[in-house]
C-alpha cells in the first residue's frame, strides 16, 4: 500500500502544475496587471506611476510566462507564473495582493466551513440513506411513486430558491433563527441552523434517488433471497445486509468530499454571510486577487486528490478483497 500512495502522489505532481497553469492563463486572459493594480488601489483616476509602483512591490512588473530579456534558465525564473507558483508546492501561499497573509486567512476561515459543512454532509447522509431506504422498503406501491415524484422535483428547484425561500420564510416571517451572520463558538449555532436545513432539504432529491438505486441494485441479489429465506424480515434485511453491502459506493460518495469540506460552499457562505473559505474565494475573485485565487484552486486540487486517495484505501477497509497495487 505504501508503494501505491507513493505512486498516486507523484502522479499528482504533474496533474497539480497543469491545474496551476490553467489557473494562470484562465486568469491572465480575462485580467492584466494593470487592471489588478487599478482595481487594488480603488482609484478613478489612478496614475501611471501608481500603477507601477503597485506592480513593482507586488511582483507583477515581469513577463507573465517567458522573460526573453534574460538568458539562460532566468527566461523561466523571473517571470510572474515561476515567481508566484513555485512557493505552492511547498504550502507557502505568501501574501494576497490587498497585504493579507494567506496561510492565516486560511487557518482561520476554514472552521466557519467546517462548522457549516460537517453537519451538512453528515444530516444530509442520515437523511438521504433513512429515506432512500424507507422507498425500497415500499418500493412497487404508491408511496414509492410519490416518493420519486418529489424526489424530481425537489431536484428541478435550483438551489438559489431554498435559500432565498429559507431566509424569507424561517428567517423574515417566522423569525426563528437570524437571517445571516456568525459569532464564535457556540454562539454560531443559531447562525448555522438555517443553511445546514437548506442544505440537506436542497439535496434529498438528488440524494434520495442516487442511494435508492443503489439499494435496488442489492435487494436483486442472491444473497438478499438467502436473508428472507431464513425468515428476516425486510426491515432486517434492508438495515442488517442491504445498507452493509451498499457501504462501498457509499463510501465512494462520501471519502472523497470530506477533504473538501475545508473549502467551504461558495453559494452558501456568501448568502449567509459566513466567514469561511467558500466567501473568502468570491471575495478574492471580486476583487481580482490572483494570490488568494491561485492558492485557493491549488487548495482544493490537492484536497480533491487525498480524498481520491483516501477513497481508494477506505475500499480495502470495508471490502478485504479489494487490493491495492
Amino acid at each position: 500500500m505504501i508503494t501505491y500512495i507513493i505512486r498516486r502522489f507523484l502522479y499528482a505532481l504533474p496533474l497539480l502544475m497543469a491545474v496551476n497553469v490553467l489557473t494562470f492563463v484562465l486568469f491572465f486572459v480575462v485580467n492584466s496587471p494593470d487592471d489588478m493594480a487599478r482595481m487594488q488601489l480603488g482609484q478613478k483616476h489612478v496614475t501611471e506611476q501608481a500603477i507601477q509602483n503597485w506592480k513593482h512591490q507586488h511582483g507583477y512588473d515581469l513577463p507573465l510566462l517567458w522573460n526573453g530579456g534574460q538568458a539562460g534558465g532566468k527566461q523561466l525564473t523571473d517571470t510572474i507564473f515561476y515567481q508566484k507558483s513555485v512557493n505552492l508546492f511547498l504550502f507557502d501561499f505568501g501574501i494576497s495582493d490587498s497585504g493579507r497573509n494567506i496561510g492565516t486567512d486560511i487557518r482561520q476561515r476554514m472552521w466557519p466551513s467546517l462548522a457549516l459543512a460537517l453537519p451538512s454532509l453528515i444530516v444530509g447522509l442520515l437523511v438521504n440513506i433513512t429515506l432512500a431506504l424507507l422507498m425500497v422498503l415500499f418500493r412497487n406501491t404508491y408511496v414509492e411513486l410519490g416518493s420519486s415524484v418529489l424526489c424530481v422535483m425537489l431536484m428541478s428547484v435550483s438551489s438559489l430558491f431554498y435559500i432565498i425561500g429559507g431566509q424569507f420564510l424561517i428567517g423574515k416571517l417566522l423569525k426563528l433563527v437570524p437571517i445571516s451572520g456568525y459569532d464564535s463558538g457556540l454562539a454560531a449555532l443559531k447562525f448555522l441552523i438555517l443553511p445546514v436545513i437548506i442544505s440537506v432539504v436542497a439535496g434529498i432529491g438528488s440524494g434520495a434517488r442516487w442511494y435508492r438505486t443503489l439499494f435496488l441494485e442489492e435487494v436483486e441479489k442472491d444473497y438478499v433471497r438467502t436473508a428472507r429465506a431464513k425468515g428476516l424480515t425486510e426491515t432486517q434485511v434492508l438495515f442488517k445486509h442491504v445498507l452493509k453491502n451498499a457501504m462501498i459506493p457509499i463510501l465512494t460518495g462520501v471519502v472523497v468530499v470530506l477533504p473538501l469540506l475545508f473549502m467551504g460552499s461558495l453559494i452558501m457562505e456568501s448568502f449567509f454571510s459566513i466567514p469561511g473559505l467558500g466567501s473568502y474565494t468570491i471575495d478574492a475573485i471580486n476583487r481580482q486577487d490572483f494570490a488568494i485565487v491561485r492558492s485557493m484552486v491549488f487548495l482544493g486540487s490537492v484536497l480533491y486528490i487525498a480524498g481520491l486517495l483516501l477513497t481508494d484505501i477506505s475500499y480495502t477497509l470495508v471490502d478485504p478483497r479489494v487490493r491495492l497495487s
